[in-house]
């Protein structure tokens, strides 16, 4: 019995303050991991960064930190760490390398969040296709097109090409090309399609609508009308510029020639 006690004695002098400090490195590790995760926290949201990647980048930090925490402590308890620590290392070398293509979205994401090329609600064109961005996730996005299908794309594929954000400025310019017949009379007909936009409330006056020649091309006179107009208008004065065109031209007897059974009223991208 004395023998125990004295065992136990000696195993309490050599390891109890031991096991304290590492308990001590626990806890003053918690606490530190803590005390960093709500700083990052604090720091991302005063710099405006998505909310998903404020919980991701501090929930990063809590973990790294206590992975050195933990491994601080059984060092203290004599634990030999260096082959832990290898062995963490290769499995996140392997890690790594099996989810690289994730990794390479989560790093798209990231820079997306970070430089904004585009919020949720801007129309945008890219990787091929083009719709509403309906949500911006750490490893896909998400848009929406106009005939109402859903398309999830990973974010390194979005970013790897070029990025057309249609809703990024207030205003743009409506481009139409109207073709008269080489009867009509030019000045008559700039002045019908000067009168249609100053008749259009949502046509601005600054910066001001061109009318012009654009070409004399084998069959036709061709005009550019270019008004512009308030980004969300676009599509609505698009569209009514063409009916109007065509309404006055047949009022005013101008003649819209119809190359190849074709009306040449159209659309410049």
């Amino acid at each position: 019995m004395e023998k125990m006690l004295e065992t136990a004695q000696t195993w309490i002098t050599v390891y109890g303050l031991k096991v304290i400090a590492a308990i001590a490195i626990l806890v003053i590790g918690a606490f530190a991991a803590k005390l960093l995760q709500k700083l990052v926290r604090r720091l991302l949201r005063r710099g405006k960064v998505d909310e998903m990647l404020v919980s991701f980048a501090s929930s990063v930090v809590y973990v790294a930190i206590m992975a050195f925490v933990i491994i601080a402590a059984l060092g203290q308890l004599g634990v030999q760490t260096a082959s832990f620590i290898a062995v963490v290392g290769a499995a996140g070398l392997a890690i790594g390398l099996a989810l690289q293509g994730s990794l390479a979205n989560f790093a798209a994401g990231v820079l997306m969040v970070i430089f904004k090329p585009f919020k949720v609600g801007d129309y945008i064109e890219a990787a091929g296709t083009a719709g509403v961005v309906e949500a911006i996730g750490i490893f896909t996005s998400t848009l929406k097109t106009p005939d109402n299908k859903m398309i999830i794309i990973p974010n390194a594929k979005l970013t790897a090409d070029n990025i057309t954000n249609y809703s990024a400025m207030k205003q743009r310019r409506v481009d139409l090309v109207a073709s008269i017949s080489y009867g009509d009379d030019i000045d008559k007909v700039r002045n019908i399609l000067n009168g249609i936009l100053d008749a259009d409330a949502r046509v601005m006056s600054e910066p001001a609508p061109t009318v012009a020649v654009l070409s004399l091309s084998s069959s036709s006179v061709d005009f550019a009308v270019r008004p512009w107009v308030k980004t969300e208008d676009y599509w609505g004065v698009f569209f009514d510029l063409q009916e109007q065109i065509k309404k006055q031209f047949d009022a005013n007897g101008v003649t819209i020639p119809f190359p190849q059974q074709e009306v040449h009223l159209h659309n410049v991208n």
